[in-house]
């Protein structure tokens, strides 16, 4: 009994050893990178090995200095260069990795055994489907499961290795370390119509007690586009390069506009746009879904597309003549799949903008209403994927994120993710990225002021704070084009806050619109919904109608 147990450790152990044994190399290998799990996720038990993940290896990039030095140029009103965006090729060409690195890196793979990956055009990104044993090994790593609070679990890792000569020529490899769940930053609490008519009935907002033109179109208790263009002054604005732009926005987590609810919607507020509810275009990434017809009860029951609607009808109405269009990407993250299919959990924003990249023509404006804590990815993932926002702009591409619904970071959610759990002000992602333009929300007319809503008391249990985002950066320091504002509006702070936020990063949102109670349309009936995400699309709407189109920075110029 004695040596059959002794028989049975030895196994184990031996086990073990080939778990832990990474792929042989020519150099040792050393971690790479480590990121704590958040506090909302719970370690459980190791993944399973058989389960085929599809691995984003992100190599070193070329000369990517020289990217950003060209987007600088050319989103500058007063450089010779303004405007002179680069093309497709001209991007890859740039950020194509030297040659030494893709031959490391092919080199590596291939003793490894790994074959059947595939490049992206500027061959800096490479993607391959393996099965989660294998990538531990080839990482020197192990995955679990983890467990958030909302119930859901995902395989992921808190550390990875790689051969130490390749620590140089790879930035990046996910799903490993990142926790990112792209969240849409719409608040929950909506109301139908028939509250919002006995709540607050239209308001006098002049200081003189006269009715201005704002306070007549303008009702704080339902928004409607008619306000948007008198409060924006793009009533009766004769769109420059209809034909030319295009406004683009973004879904996620199965998220899809729905076109008979944008038809009523167009049809109340600008019947004079209601072709736009069937001619915007759809596109599927990653096995995005689409869909144009109506919910169906399932559907309907999960508060599907309530997102999706918002976008596009905050959109239309206020820039119906140029021309739609919507990104559907795949996967909802976390989920577990069935063993045989490939994990549809590669991180969001990273399958869509190298999907973006790759395209030939993209619209100049495009809008996202979806982020997470700055925290819950590592270093290295939102550096790298805020470079890809990067590339898009030097294209001629602006990109608005919306800075989040929850103020400062949140309710009991102020914790940093380093092991210390430490008290601080937590930024959001991709909201801090300085390559895109965040935009918050505000309320009211004449004045506007920051949008903030307190919690409502339902059953006991206090829901749906809703206070527009704003933060700085903990990963990206500030940009030169902040120099100007950020210093004194820190320097007036004090020592008010100090030590919770970090007063040299990048500091959001860079503007802010309208974002409480916008008139909307969802599953045939007409309610109100508010957040962020409502002044992001309102914001990209009237920057396609404008045509600035000019990177990542709007200038005030650009507007009337």
């Amino acid at each position: 009994m004695q040596i059959f147990a002794s028989a049975l450790l030895a196994a184990a152990m031996a086990a073990q050893a080939v778990v832990a044994t990474p792929i042989r190399a020519r150099t040792p290998y050393e971690v790479k990178e480590t990121h704590y799990a958040p506090r909302e996720w719970t370690k459980l038990e190791r993944a399973n090995g058989a389960k085929t993940v599809q691995l984003q290896i992100g190599l070193k990039q070329g000369n990517m200095d020289g990217l950003i030095e060209h987007l600088n140029e050319i989103s500058d009103p007063d450089h010779k260069r303004y405007g002179a965006h680069l093309s497709a090729d001209q991007v890859d060409e740039l950020v194509r990795p030297s040659k030494e690195t893709c031959d490391q890196v092919e080199e590596w793979l291939r003793d490894a055994g790994v074959n059947g990956h595939s490049y992206n055009t500027a061959k800096d990104w490479i993607s391959v489907n393996l099965p989660l044993d294998f990538v531990e090994k080839l990482l020197d790593t192990e995955y679990h499961n983890y467990k958030h609070e909302d119930g859901s679990i995902v395989a992921r890792t808190t550390h990875w290795s790689l051969p130490r000569h390749l620590h140089a020529h790879i930035d990046v490899i996910q799903p490993t370390t990142s926790f990112f769940r792209g969240a849409a930053n719409a608040a929950t609490y909506v109301k139908t119509i028939d509250e919002v008519h006995d709540e607050i009935a239209r308001l006098s907002l002049a200081s003189n007690g006269y009715p201005t033109e704002i306070s007549k179109v303008c009702n704080v208790s339902s928004v409607t586009p008619e306000c948007f263009a008198t409060l924006y002054k793009t009533k009766g604005y004769e769109t420059k390069a209809a034909k030319k732009n295009s406004v683009g926005f973004a879904n996620y987590l199965e998220e899809v506009p729905i076109r008979p609810d944008t038809e009523k919607f167009l049809q109340k507020y600008r019947p004079e746009f209601v072709s736009s509810a069937k001619s915007f275009k759809t596109f599927s990434i990653n096995g995005g879904e689409l869909n144009d017809g109506p919910l169906n009860a399932t559907a309907a029951a999960a508060g599907k597309s309530r997102e999706a609607n918002l976008d596009v009808q905050a959109i239309a109405g206020i820039s119906g003549k140029t021309p739609i269009v919507s990104f559907s990407t795949g996967g909802r993250p976390p989920f577990i799949p069935d063993l045989t299919v490939v994990e549809n959990d590669s991180e969001p924003y990273l399958v869509w903008v190298n999907w973006l990249l790759q395209q030939r023509s993209i619209p100049n404006v495009i809008s996202t209403s979806y982020g997470e804590p700055e925290q819950t990815v590592p270093r290295s993932y939102a550096e790298r994927v805020c470079k890809q926002f990067a590339a898009v702009g030097v294209r001629g591409t602006t990109l608005f994120f919306s800075s989040g619904d929850r103020g400062l970071g949140g309710t009991n959610k102020c914790y940093t993710n380093d092991g210390k759990n430490t008290y601080k002000f937590t930024p959001n992602f991709p909201a801090s990225c300085p390559y895109v333009t965040t935009v918050g929300a505000t309320k009211n007319f004449e004045p506007e002021e920051s949008a903030y809503r307190a919690a409502t008391n339902v059953s006991g249990t206090f829901r749906d704070l809703y206070s527009s985002g704003s933060g700085f950066s903990n990963y990206f320091k500030r940009p030169a084009w902040q120099n100007d504002v950020v210093p004194k509006y820190v320097k007036s702070l004090g020592s008010t806050y100090k030590g919770l936020y970090n007063p040299g990063g990048r500091g959001y949102p860079d503007l802010a619109a309208q974002g409480l109670y916008f008139a909307y349309f969802w599953n045939g009936t007409e309610g109100t919904i508010s957040g962020t995400s409502a002044s992001t699309p309102l914001t990209a709407g009237v920057s396609g109608d404008e045509g600035v189109g000019s990177c990542d920075w709007v200038w005030d110029a650009d507007f009337p």
